[in-house]
């Protein structure tokens, strides 16, 4: 089933019985253990299920396109770069980088790159600003005081998130996966929520194309994860590459 239409039939679902996320994930699951996957642990288990040797031939394709196409892009794209830098420094005090530890496949944590959006010290801010967030679990506000001007911009159209390519390249991160969460968002995971962890993250995916911030519950951000997870082949990669460029343009759902 694509994608596109098997999120249309879940939000359809969604409206008239709330744990239908969980639903799906748990019959997934169950009905592998039923074929006997080995890789298939019991539900309430850290991983529910190791994508990512799950199709080996589709793995290798997609490693190969993340290496290539990001070299490519932080080559020819260098120079855009450069004034991205130039102009963080010049709208507010700070590094041009900001690294944040996150936590990546199999719970494997990593530091993760992004141009800097917010003021210096955002961080340490974020604890009063607790009570305005709009997601149980994902850390979002939709005017956030701490980012800058230029990083307004940046956001709007993601350009913040090219620093990322870098951890494609270490091999920390995929093009196309699900978005790396923060330890504290781990800790907060129901079991069923640790699936999307089965995999690399990636600079863009299921939640980024389908709705990205507008989606406010996160139940439903892990369902559009396991979607591509449960779907996923190199093919969709690429399909989900191109449904996110017209996305990032419009700049829908981006704060």
């Amino acid at each position: 089933m694509d994608m596109a239409r098997a999120w249309d039939l879940q939000k359809s679902a969604g409206s008239r019985n709330e744990s239908v996320s969980i639903q799906f994930v748990r019959q997934v699951l169950e009905k592998k253990a039923r074929r006997g996957h080995e890789a298939v642990m019991p539900f309430n288990y850290y991983w529910a299920y190791d994508f990512s040797t799950a199709k080996p031939l589709d793995w290798l394709l997609k490693r190969s396109f993340d290496i290539l196409a990001s070299l490519l892009t932080l080559v020819l794209l260098f120079p855009f770069f450069l004034l991205i830098a130039l102009a963080i420094r010049l709208d507010s005090s700070g590094p041009v980088l900001f690294s944040q530890v996150r936590v990546g496949h199999r719970g494997k944590r990593f530091h993760m790159l992004k141009f800097r959006s917010m003021s210096q010290d955002a961080e340490f801010r974020q604890a009063d600003l607790l009570e305005d967030n709009e997601n149980e679990v994902m850390f979002k506000i939709k005017d956030d005081p701490r980012i800058t001007r230029i990083g307004k911009f940046l956001r709007k159209y993601s350009l913040d998130e090219f620093p990322q390519l870098l951890n494609v390249l270490k091999g920390e991160m995929s093009l196309v996966g699900p978005r790396p969460p923060l330890p504290r968002e781990v800790s907060m995971y129901q079991p069923w929520h640790h699936s999307r962890l089965s995999t690399l993250p990636g600079l863009t995916g299921a939640w980024q194309v389908f709705g990205r911030s507008n989606i406010q519950n996160f139940d439903q951000v892990v369902s559009l994860d396991f979607y591509y997870l449960e779907n996923f082949s190199f093919l969709n990669d690429l399909r989900l590459i191109l449904r996110t460029i017209p996305v990032v343009i419009s700049a829908k759902g981006s704060y």
